[in-house]
């Protein structure tokens, strides 16, 4: 019976992670709360921070698979001679690698520091309400009033994927969100939206698949977990994949068409809820 709500539970953590990982919601913040909702425990060291990085593996993938044919075109034209330097994947990749870099630095310096402090629901309601002001006044400021157009790609300078990457070092808090902090800092550079939203999930692959790998690595791998908690992580990976794949393709048609305010909403009334129940003792 204990290791089916184990695994219920991972199914719960698995959908919240699909949900939220590329919604600028904070899915770090999400996960954070629910787990503690949920009394997501283990008396593995380590294994229940060891399982927020594995689902969020699972969430990656569903970039890599809904975007396969981009991907797999930027490495046939990953040199310049065919398409010329400002189409090549060489070009695209860069700037990935560029945008990576600054949250990579700070990431190593602060990201202890952030986990021993704010890893808790309070403090992350509290950075999801602050955060949630910030959109709204990104949005109405710098949002570009542009139509959507379908033949748009994402095309950046080293000076927008820079601006990104500076604004990406926000989600070391957990609750600001990465793909909130990433469209921020696309509107701030003169990015569409879509195109800001695009340029995150792509930038999401080896920040977070880095990020993981080394977690996992320093949390001392899964040679210690048991069978029931190896389940659980296989099936919050695959539940939040599928997820992820849902959410993304619908994500992208609703920036298409409306603001993203209603996010920003959402995260308000959440955090009013959170630090409601943490005043009141329902949160350790």
């Amino acid at each position: 019976m204990d290791t089916i709500i184990f695994i219920i539970k991972s199914i719960i953590l698995g959908i919240v992670e699909g949900v939220t990982e590329f919604l600028p919601v904070s899915s770090t913040g999400h996960l954070i709360i629910f787990q503690n909702i949920l009394n997501f425990t283990s008396d593995t060291p380590n294994y229940i921070e060891m399982y927020t990085y594995v689902i969020q593996l699972g969430a990656i993938l569903a970039v890599i698979f809904l975007y396969r044919e981009k991907i797999l075109n930027t490495l046939i034209n990953f040199f310049p001679e065919k398409l010329g330097y400002e189409r090549s994947g060489l070009k695209f990749w860069l700037m990935i690698i560029i945008a990576c870099i600054p949250g990579g630095v700070l990431g190593i310096l602060f990201d202890d520091l952030a986990e021993k402090y704010l890893f808790f629901p309070v403090p992350v309601a509290i950075t999801l309400f602050i955060g949630a002001l910030l959109m709204i006044f990104a949005e109405n400021r710098l949002r570009s009033s542009k139509r959507y157009d379908p033949r748009e790609d994402i095309n950046v300078s080293v000076k927008q994927a820079l601006i990104v990457g500076f604004f990406q070092c926000l989600a070391i808090i957990p609750g600001m969100s990465r793909s909130a902090s990433t469209i921020i800092g696309g509107w701030v550079s003169g990015l569409s939206t879509v195109v800001s939203a695009e340029f995150s999930f792509f930038l999401a692959i080896p920040v977070m698949v880095g990020m993981s790998a080394l977690k996992i690595v320093k949390l001392g791998g899964l040679s210690l977990i048991s069978s029931t908690e190896m389940l659980a992580l296989a099936v919050g990976f695959i539940v939040s994949f599928i997820v992820a794949v849902i959410v993304i393709d619908k994500f992208i048609n609703y920036l298409k068409k409306k603001p993203m305010r209603i996010f920003a909403y959402y995260r308000m009334i959440f955090a009013v809820i959170v630090l409601a129940a943490g005043f009141t003792g329902i949160f350790q």
